[in-house]
């Protein structure tokens, strides 16, 4: 079998998107695949995919996560793991993304869309948000561009800040509590949540880019400390968000569970989550009993009997 692991990129997740890339490429080796590692980058991407049987996306971002890259393969007719076009710009919109969620009942947080060119009133943020609150770019990934405000002095910083990434950015009232993550994996049985992972960061307060990818930056607790009902409505959340969007094969589906015992609030799906090896995804699959080369083949496997079955 013939696999091509596309990773690196041009987004501002590069540097992540490799290390994702190369764990999966080694995975799949040990696992007896001949490997052709391609940076998204190179002049020749297209004529490199050539005698290949299937791509493994190993892409974070723009142009990775956001349905360009699907579209191309789809173009090309080679079957690669992960969410298609519609489901992958769904979910990197997060502003869209979040009125599908409400639509099938998943709590989210209260918002405010702001584009580049229209005019900000800070009162008006102010008077509906309250402080703190969060500001970041709508189509962004791993916190890039993103703010905790805690006073009037932060908000213009952070909203210009936040502008550098996107032309549009998302305002959101704050919720403090646990931050947890589902991981989703489809196969012949159905859609099934993996244990669901309580996120604790180590060196600051939020789980931000330092805590998620430094060493000893975050703790993965499993299962996470969460009573049983809630447990019960992340899970149910994580299938429904990961339905709704109309993701395939793998996602991560990532909540706060909010201090005040209220019910839990959905932050994001990612499409195509880290995976190198200490990533939260192949985590989650390890406490059910699948080593992270266990999991990389999987999905392989998942996505190859898919694209071989009729009027597929």
């Amino acid at each position: 079998m013939n696999i091509a692991v596309i990773y690196g990129g041009k987004s501002k997740e590069r540097e992540v998107s490799l290390r994702s890339g190369k764990g999966v490429a080694n995975a799949l080796r040990r696992k007896g695949c001949n490997v052709k590692e391609i940076d998204f980058v190179s002049s020749n991407f297209i004529r490199e995919l050539h005698d290949i049987d299937v791509v493994y996306l190993a892409l974070h971002g723009r142009y990775g996560e956001d349905g360009k890259i699907q579209g191309l393969l789809d173009i090309l007719e080679i079957p690669y793991v992960g969410s298609g076009v519609l489901a992958s710009a769904l979910a990197m919109d997060k502003a869209k993304a979040k009125r599908i969620f409400d639509y099938a009942g998943i709590r989210t947080a209260k918002d405010l869309v702001l584009k580049k060119e229209q005019s900000i009133e800070l009162k008006q943020i102010e008077e509906e948000f309250g402080y703190p609150l969060v500001v970041k770019p709508n189509q962004e990934g791993s916190t890039i561009g993103l703010s905790i405000v805690k006073k009037r002095e932060e908000l213009e910083e952070a909203i210009e800040n936040a502008f550098l990434y996107d032309t549009e950015i998302l305002i959101e009232e704050f919720i403090e509590g646990t931050e947890v993550t589902v991981a989703i994996l489809e196969t012949e049985k159905g859609i099934e949540a993996l244990p669901i992972i309580e996120i604790v960061p180590n060196k600051n307060t939020y789980y931000d880019y330092e805590s998620k990818y430094s060493a000893g930056g975050s703790e993965h607790i499993i299962p996470a400390r969460i009573d049983k009902n809630t447990e019960n409505i992340v899970k149910k959340w994580a299938i429904a968000a990961h339905q709704a969007l109309g993701c395939s094969t793998l996602s991560r589906v990532d909540f706060i569970v909010p201090k005040d015992q209220s019910l839990p609030v959905i932050l994001e799906v990612n499409t195509l989550p880290g995976m190198t090896e200490t990533s939260l995804y192949p985590d989650a699959a390890k406490a059910i009993g699948l080593s992270y080369e266990d999991i990389v083949y999987r999905l392989v496997e998942i996505t190859l009997r898919r694209s071989t079955k009729p009027n597929n």
